[in-house]
């Protein structure tokens, strides 16, 4: 036999099957594919070149037979073989070697043919038809191609600036990739790097800054136009570098077309710039992701793989973790490319407040690197020539404790409001928050806590996301919103008088009492050093021995006999 269907992926054997214009010889062929691997794309090809040849194959099934309505359903491709907008993008079936540049492949030994429908689609140098009868034509939609034998380096860090200042998010974010980037060297044996980028007006001290807190590179475009966020330019210049452009100055610190891994922070220019920039890089986006780890991860889809029943593993992917809709589990979130593509950057957003950025060192070494880039005047068509600054917002993450107050001050939201604030002056560093509950209720407060009542303390998922030391809820019924600004933090206190409350289910130790008579005891034990409260039972019909001792849902009963 000539040709061995092993040897070659569907691409390559379709190619091949071109020169062959004997009957016998494809049959043959067929014959040794289902014999093989059995790949129904290579047997679909095969049945093809025989029609070609007016042939029937030998095992006398039809292939590509037309439906009802006398359209061809073979492979997908209905609509003249224009590229729909499904999922599947490029040649379906590619080399192992083409899914990603770590990627390898493993055949599966049983049901390939039930692993997926026939997709395909054009190739990229196609033109797709123009059809007069459509009213929103879609048909044309064209996908920008990632780079033909792109190389893909390091981890970008969008480093956020305010006010002439790095935002923290932007010091966690480097801190966070300096850590993953050093276990990549240790699993990879591959030194790759940490690349701040940044722009705004005379910011080349915040990228000195950006080497202190652990980026190997800084990049930053300095105009004194960029002071404040502007969607296009600062889109512009972020591809710009991402791709390597610019001039030789600018750019010759780097061999690499694009970057393996890029990070914003989840604040509201972060999430606007960050989506900008993934499209025009043509890439995906994980948006407000609380975690990151690099690992490889085995996957069978056939949108990935390249063909149906076929495994393959992709090296170096970013995990990118994100509370999910109900805020009590999280999902992975993965940026694998089809294979008809190289891989291209994997980016995400962080929540502020997620990790903790390391020690400033100042006496780090790094490279800084002013880019250059022609800005457009087009860009800046918008001008702001007057404005007020606003009072300082408030900054509720990085104090070691939090109070968070909810609806259970109802009953008198003055006084709660206050007792909130005495056992917030008690501790050394502690902040009060609140829930959405108090900011969309129509509680009247007197006097000064009025103004503690604002949405700028709000904590959750339209809200802040904090993580301190102790979190103590009181008056907080658990919404899942609510969950989701504060589950990250170590130690969480609640006090409540229902014991169905959902807050229970995620709290290291439940008060059950009100709040009204808890929170001056708590305040008195923290000022005098003491705790004396009573335990009851963990819920379970266990006793439990202290309301302080270790990790489960410890229920402390504060007048010895319930509420």
């Amino acid at each position: 036999m000539g040709i061995d269907p092993d040897e070659y992926t569907i691409d390559e054997l379709t190619e091949e099957l071109e020169t062959v214009d004997d009957a016998e010889e494809l049959n043959a062929v067929l014959e040794a594919e289902r014999a093989g691997q059995d790949r129904k794309t290579a047997r679909e090809a095969v049945h093809r070149r025989l029609e070609e040849v007016d042939e029937p194959a030998s095992d006398g099934s039809a292939a590509d037979e037309p439906d009802a309505d006398g359209d061809e359903t073979d492979n997908g491709t209905e609509n003249g073989g224009v590229e729909t907008d499904d999922e599947t993008e490029g040649e379906y079936e590619e080399t192992e070697e083409d899914v990603g540049e770590d990627a390898e492949g493993e055949a599966v030994d049983e049901g390939a043919d039930d692993v997926a429908e026939d997709e395909a689609t054009e190739t990229a140098d196609e033109e797709p038809e123009e059809d007069d009868n459509l009213t929103h034509p879609t048909r044309d939609k064209r996908h920008v191609r990632a780079l033909d034998g792109g190389d893909y380096e390091d981890m970008w860090v969008f480093c956020e600036t305010q006010g002439g200042e790095l935002l923290e998010v932007s010091k966690e974010m480097l801190g966070k990739a300096r850590a993953l980037m050093d276990e990549f060297a240790d699993e990879y044996g591959d030194e790759e790097r940490v690349v701040a980028f940044l722009m705004g007006e005379d910011c080349s001290g915040l990228a000195e800054e950006c080497i202190a807190y652990g980026a190997d590179v800084a990049v930053y475009h300095d105009d004194e136009r960029l002071e404040r966020f502007l969607h296009k330019p600062y889109t512009e210049i972020s591809a710009h570098m991402a791709r390597g452009e610019g001039t030789s100055e600018s750019t010759e610190w780097r061999e690499y077309d694009q970057p393996r891994y890029i990070l914003f922070p989840a604040t509201n220019n972060g999430r606007d710039l960050s989506a900008k920039v993934q499209a025009e890089l043509d890439s995906g986006l994980a948006s407000d992701c609380s975690d990151l780890f690099i690992e490889e991860e085995e996957v069978s889809n056939p949108v990935k793989t390249g063909e149906p029943g076929v495994k393959k593993t992709f090296e170096k992917v970013l995990h990118m973790k994100r509370p999910d809709f109900s805020g009590f589990e999280y999902s992975t979130i993965l940026c694998l490319d089809n294979p008809g593509r190289d891989f291209h950057p994997q980016g995400c957003s962080i929540i502020p407040g997620s990790f903790e950025p390391i020690e400033r060192d100042d006496d780090r070494d790094g490279l800084i690197v002013e880019h250059d880039m022609a800005l457009e005047d087009d860009w800046f068509t918008v001008e702001i020539t007057e404005y007020d600054r606003l009072e300082e917002g408030i900054d509720l993450t990085g104090h070691d404790v939090i109070v968070c107050l909810g609806r259970g001050i109802g009953d008198d939201p003055t006084e709660g409001m206050e007792l909130g604030l005495d056992l917030v002056d008690a501790f050394e560093d502690a902040a009060l928050g609140i829930t959405r509950g108090i900011v969309t209720s129509s509680y009247q407060f007197e006097g000064h806590v009025e103004r503690y009542s604002s949405e700028e303390r709000q904590i959750g998922e339209t809200g802040q996301v904090v993580a301190p030391d102790c979190y103590i809820a009181a008056g907080v019924s658990g919404a899942v919103q609510h969950k989701v600004g504060m589950d990250e933090s170590d130690t969480i206190v609640a006090i409540n008088t229902d014991t169905d409350a959902r807050i229970r289910d995620f709290s290291d130790y439940f008060i059950e009492g009100d709040l009204f008579e808890v929170l001056p005891q708590l305040t008195a034990a923290v000022e005098s050093g003491e705790f004396e409260l009573e335990a009851a039972t963990d819920g379970g019909g266990e006793e439990t021995s202290s309301a302080t001792d270790g990790g489960g849902d410890g229920t402390a009963d504060t007048n010895g006999g319930g509420d």
